[in-house]
């Protein structure tokens, strides 16, 4: 009986452990997908390098992530498809042309791009286990952030890109 006692309590615990965020990371919902981010890691990252990010974008009056309402009112059962395509596009087009002459900025450009790749995976295991329906809305808004990029030469829409990502984490902790 005492046995069974503890294997109960081990299971308690470690199915606890399992359901906590580690330091610094949130929980994020997206239909029935959830997983943990390290939002506090990118946010600071990030903010190391926006000013620098941001003073290289040589279009100010155009905005990919924000172009009249790309994020704004996505339906709860379309988050998970939009934040895994913008998660997709963020590691296969824009980290990747998000080169400077500073090795700083390189090196933060870097971190954040492997903690985007990590939550990519997470959210490629929901879009796999069907948790992670894409919608018509969510296919126009991606289609939509995706031809803002389109119109810019590759360098100027991965930088405009990067310079936005807190549209982007603002989004996702507004959606939370």
């Amino acid at each position: 009986m005492k046995g069974s006692h503890l294997l109960l309590c081990l299971f308690s615990m470690s199915c606890w452990l399992n359901l906590t965020p580690t330091a610094g990371n949130k929980i994020f919902h997206f239909g029935s997908c959830r997983i943990s981010v390290s939002v506090t890691e990118i946010r600071s990252g990030f903010a190391a390098i926006k000013a620098n990010i941001q003073a290289r974008d040589p279009i100010r009056t155009l905005s990919i992530l924000s172009y009249p309402h790309s994020l704004h009112k996505v339906k709860s059962s379309d988050r998970c498809c939009i934040t895994y395509q913008l998660f997709n596009f963020y590691v296969d087009k824009v980290f990747k042309h998000c080169k400077t002459e500073d090795s700083y900025v390189n090196r933060k450009i870097s971190s954040i791009a492997n903690s985007f790749l990590s939550v990519k995976r997470k959210l490629g295991q929901c879009h796999e286990q069907n948790k992670c329906m894409c919608g018509q809305e969510s296919t126009e808004k991606f289609k939509q952030i995706l031809a803002n990029y389109e119109g810019l030469n590759v360098t100027s829409a991965a930088i405009k890109s990067l310079g936005e990502l807190d549209i982007l984490l603002d989004w996702m902790e507004k959606s939370r």
